[in-house]
């Protein structure tokens, strides 16, 4: 759990309207949630590290993470994370367009969570984001280190 009483989401996301999407759901559900988002897995680790200018960011309590993104995809992001010690614990759940079969084998092999296709109408969207806020933030127990 997150010191703060918020749950804090990064999201790792490169696309402007679904970060707004995602942050617009989170501020409609039923809890208090910080979204924090970077625009792709390097900005991410260094997110997590608290490296440069993310040197107070705090610890997230999920991850979301697209697979396409610049300079470092969510595959390649994800293997790295799950190298990390004091942060692999930290769920990490797949949020993109893929719906190909080998992105969603990969994606668990590598320690996701879980993997969500994002809808591409705007109602569905929010409420996936409504029903992940619900089941991980509420109904999942999580290890707090």
């Amino acid at each position: 759990m997150s010191e703060s009483k918020n749950f804090v989401v990064l999201l790792v996301e490169d696309e402007p309207a679904d970060v707004h999407l995602t942050r617009l759901a989170f501020r409609e559900g039923k809890l208090l949630v910080d979204v924090h988002d970077v625009s792709d897995g390097v900005e991410a680790l260094a997110f997590l590290q608290r490296e440069g200018k993310y040197q107070d960011a705090p610890r997230p309590d999920l991850i979301l993470l697209d697979l396409n993104m610049p300079r470092m995809d969510g595959k390649t992001f994800l293997q790295r994370f799950k190298t990390l010690e004091s942060l692999r614990r930290i769920p990490v759940v797949i949020l993109t367009t893929s719906e190909a079969e080998s992105d969603i084998v990969d994606s668990y092999d590598l320690g996701a969570a879980g993997f969500i296709v994002k809808p591409v109408d705007i109602d569905q969207f929010i409420a996936s984001i409504q029903s992940l806020e619900e089941y991980w933030l509420t109904l999942v127990r999580r290890a707090d280190a």
